[in-house]
């Protein structure tokens, strides 16, 4: 049994995970102003709470670039104290089984390859969109996270007058004057305007793939995050914009989908285990 937890700048996640199967969930707020330690102490709070002798590692999902052989954590996002901390060796001396760190989308993809919509394919992408926009890639059934687990920032890839980021995020939202949830409630209940919106967001959403399917062509792009539950709202406006994608075989065969799996991060998280041995 592994303990699986996601760390977020609003909040930090955890459960029990045997077989694919998360239990005992538990979250608080992310003291994400405070100091380095205060974080760890939240983090080890929670492990606490949760370990017992079933228990033989923590994976862990940070929002930020990893030295996976270490488990140093450099740069995380919306934790402004986190510039590099020593989190595996930490928790590991602290609780005495092995830990092992991620970039937190990287566990979304790996999460959802294990055991939700990729599992029948070799080659995919999870996709976040959220307050930001992430990446997790799947090559030849690995889990391919380049140097510190920086690749698939597609997010700060320029795009237009900013970047990805800007126009594919709840950035985009607030920008036309509230938030996704509110558009999408307006939406939903016929407002043209806000149907006008998820519209253009669609379009911006459809130039973001083509920049994954121009850099890795997968067979699967699946979008996790809390945007992703308005999926129908943009499909659409988003087919639409990748109808000019100049290689059209490609376009034919990659499935392009929302994820339906809970928890799928932490999923990921515990999974991260299984990269020392063939996947699947």
């Amino acid at each position: 049994m592994k303990l699986s937890i996601d760390l977020g700048g609003t909040n930090i996640r955890i459960a029990r995970v045997d077989k694919g199967i998360c239990s005992d969930y538990m979250s608080v707020a992310c003291p994400a102003l405070e100091d380095e330690d205060i974080i760890i102490d939240k983090i080890s709070y929670l492990i606490k709470k949760l370990m017992d002798r079933r228990v033989d590692g923590i994976g862990i999902g940070v929002p930020s670039i990893v030295d996976t052989q270490t488990g140093v954590v450099y740069n995380a996002v919306n934790i402004s104290s986190w510039k590099e901390v020593h989190l595996k060796e930490r928790l590991e001396d602290k609780f005495q089984v092995p830990v092992l760190v991620d970039n937190d989308c990287n566990c979304f993809a790996l999460g959802e390859y294990m055991y939700g919509t990729g599992k029948s394919y070799d080659n995919m992408v999870g996709i976040t969109l959220g307050t930001g926009v992430g990446m997790g890639i799947i090559i030849n059934k690995q889990l391919y996270g380049g140097i510190y687990q920086g690749a698939g920032e597609v997010g700060s890839l320029p795009y237009l007058n900013s970047d990805y980021e800007h126009y594919c995020s709840s950035s985009f939202f607030k920008q036309n004057g509230n938030t996704g949830a509110y558009f999408a409630q307006r939406a939903k209940e016929g407002d043209t305007e806000a149907i006008n919106i998820w519209n253009q967001f669609g379009l911006h959403i459809g130039q973001l793939i083509k920049a994954v399917l121009f850099a890795y062509a997968p067979q699967l792009i699946v979008f996790g995050g809390g945007i992703s539950s308005a999926f129908s709202l943009f499909k659409e406006s988003m087919e639409q914009a990748l109808q000019d994608f100049p290689y059209k075989i490609i376009l034919t065969n990659v499935e392009i989908k929302a994820s339906s799996l809970k928890e799928a991060n932490l999923l990921g998280a515990a999974s991260l285990f299984s990269l020392n041995s063939p996947m699947k």
